[in-house]
């Protein structure tokens, strides 16, 4: 008998759900492991040298579940995906960037230190600027290099507190995203880039930074909407199309 899957995850993680979703899809049976109640969860995986999830764990044998593709392939299945054009993903995430910036701009004083959902512990904040957090870790990753972009996702950055300072955070971000395009030639990105889970095709990753952002920006959307009325600059659903972004919003 092969050994159980377990899948360690945290609510609000957008690869978290959605490794969870492409299990369940795939028929795989996995027990599901959440570090934000179980913190001796956490300490299991400090041992194997493991410190972000989600991660998959078989026996000796774990994985990250970043690339959709390898998280198949580690149980045995092959995923049926039709990517969209480079261009067309790059134009979504642009828009993805443009309608954060709009909405942070409206999220009021009282709101921006507290938690849109109690099962994790990020504020609007926090998840504010990990919208372009991802942004600005797959520039550094195409412009400099950078392979463990983790110390620039993960980061928490106290000396972001207000709406001003996430804007001023966001705008270069979104201008460098924006001349990085620009300047890019192949359009169709047909180069490789490494990452702390293994290296990987530019156009995933691109597509994966696409539906990483655009899952955020929902979530933003959605907690901002329903706390202040009249919030403008709401995410356009059609704009979800083609992604494969998870069916939940948080777990």
């Amino acid at each position: 008998m092969s050994e159980a899957l377990r899948v360690y995850w945290q609510p609000g993680c957008s690869s978290c759900v959605k490794v969870k979703e492409l299990l369940a899809q795939l028929n795989v049976p996995f027990e599901a492991i959440n570090i934000q109640e179980q913190p001796d969860a956490f300490r299991e995986l400090a041992k194997r040298g493991i410190r972000s999830v989600p991660v998959l764990i078989r026996g000796d044998e774990s994985i990250f579940g970043q690339s959709l593709n390898d998280v198949a392939a580690f149980v045995g299945k092959k995923l049926d995906h039709q990517r969209l054009p480079v261009p067309e993903l790059f134009q979504r995430w642009t828009y993805f960037l443009n309608t954060a910036r709009g909405l942070i701009a409206q999220i009021p004083d009282e709101l921006i230190d507290q938690r849109p959902v109690a099962e994790r512990d990020r504020t609007y904040c926090q998840l504010s600027y990990h919208i372009f957090q991802i942004a600005d870790s797959f520039l550094l990753s195409v412009e400099e290099g950078m392979t463990d972009t983790r110390e620039v996702t993960d980061a928490v950055l106290d000396h972001i507190r207000t709406v001003p300072d996430l804007l001023t955070y966001a705008d270069p971000i979104i201008a460098r995203h924006a001349r990085w395009w620009e300047k890019q030639a192949d359009k169709h990105c047909e180069f490789n880039i490494e990452t702390y889970y293994g290296p990987q095709d530019a156009a995933t990753v691109i597509e994966r930074s696409t539906w990483h952002t655009a899952q955020h920006v929902r979530q933003l959307d959605h907690v901002l909407g329903a706390a202040v009325p009249g919030v403008k600059s709401r995410v356009n659903p059609e704009m979800f199309v083609g992604l494969p972004i998870p069916q939940a919003l948080w777990q």
